[in-house]
């Protein structure tokens, strides 16, 4: 079970802007997209949040935009778990160009807890807790991605799917 969790991906026609780069609401699938991803990879799929009647939403977003991506653009979407609160999460997200080593995004989301019929806030049971691996420290992401290390396991998919 992945504590690192990385997507490969080649960004398709798709999700570019009028600007002829990747539109900032890709940026937001993709990271919900591997948020579900590494959750399932766990131990944790849809279906066993159903199971126990909750479900993540999300609090806050925050992306950095350092470097335009364009359609062909070989990318590694990497995410973790920076934090477990009593009742959130906060999830990690780094957008990585392999071909010249690059970050070309950089993000985080306040995810919250909440019982599925009511929507109120629940503290996060200890099964769930247990299941995710906190990476306090962004430094070791950097060092993996830097240094060429593999990050398991590693998702290629052609493109990123909604």
């Amino acid at each position: 079970m992945p504590r690192i969790y990385v997507r490969d991906f080649t960004v398709p026609e798709a999700a570019m802007d009028v600007n002829r780069h990747v539109n900032h609401l890709e940026y937001l699938r993709w990271m919900q997209d591997i948020a579900i991803e590494h959750s399932a990879a766990r131990g944790w799929p849809r279906e066993r949040y159903q199971a126990t009647r909750t479900a993540w939403v999300v609090r806050s977003h925050s992306i950095e935009y350092l470097r335009p991506a364009f359609a062909g653009d070989a990318l590694s979407l990497v995410t973790w778990v920076a934090d477990l609160r009593p009742r959130s999460s906060l999830r990690k997200y780094l957008v990585w160009r392999p071909v010249d080593r690059q970050i070309l995004a950089q993000a985080e989301t306040l995810w919250v807890l909440v019982e599925a019929g009511t929507g109120r806030a629940r503290t996060i049971p200890e099964e769930l807790r247990s299941s995710f691996e906190v990476v306090s420290d962004p430094d070791e992401v950097l060092r993996l991605l830097h240094h060429g290390g593999t990050v398991s396991p590693r998702t290629p998919a052609d493109a990123v799917d909604g």
